[in-house]
């Protein structure tokens, strides 16, 4: 619980302790007496409520897991100088600024960059990253836990609980992975598409697609 909502708790059990005390300790119950021992016995409910929303509206975040993988940076060769910048300097603020573990960016039908906690394992997009790249959409996987196909993604870095995937157009995706379950924020995700738009017209302004990446 919040320590704001604690406090608002604790206050109103006071408040209902000191209803309760003063009832005890009259002599005489007048109407005025009973108005407002009512009144106190609401108020209390009241802030206890509060309390209770607001340790809903607050959740408390998931734990952060220990993720297997060494920490590195793996840029394909074959992209001009402008266009490694982009890729660092993207992955860079994707892993300092949001909640991400890892970061892949898979391109023509290759991996061109793995940042953060990194896997060696080949990475071939399955059917959520197929589906992103057709459908022009972000993908978020709030909870890998719960998703059947999230498999897909343990070539990225095994044991990921939380997944966004953004496409490149129709000819690849970035590929978020966070520390937690539902770590990522709908902010987080509006910063990734941009940062894929910008890659994008990158990417494809030389074609992208030089013999060292054939």
């Amino acid at each position: 619980m919040p320590v704001p909502a604690r406090a608002v708790l604790i206050g109103a059990i006071l408040l209902l302790a000191m209803a309760v005390a003063n009832a005890l300790g009259v002599e005489a119950v007048t109407p005025e007496f009973q108005r407002a021992e009512v009144l106190a016995g609401m108020a209390a409910v009241a802030l206890m409520l509060v309390a209770v929303l607001w340790t809903r509206a607050n959740p408390q975040s998931a734990e952060r897991e220990e993720l297997k993988g060494e920490q590195g940076l793996v840029i394909k060769p074959g992209f001009n100088v402008l266009q490694q910048e982009e890729l660092a300097w993207g992955s860079h603020m994707l892993l300092t600024a949001t909640p991400a573990a890892t970061v892949l960016v898979f391109w023509r039908h290759h991996v061109i960059l793995r940042r953060g906690l990194v896997s060696t394992t080949p990475f071939t997009p399955g059917a959520i990253s197929t589906r992103s790249m057709e459908r022009g959409q972000t993908i978020s996987l709030v909870n890998t836990a719960l998703f059947p196909g999230r498999a897909e993604f343990d070539s990225v870095l095994e044991g990921l609980p939380a997944v966004v995937v953004c496409p490149l157009g129709g000819d690849g995706v970035v590929v978020l992975g966070g520390w937690s379950a539902r770590c990522f924020s709908r902010s987080d995700e509006r910063w990734l598409e941009g940062w894929c738009q910008r890659l994008r017209t990158s990417l494809a302004s030389d074609g992208a697609c030089h013999s060292d990446l054939a």
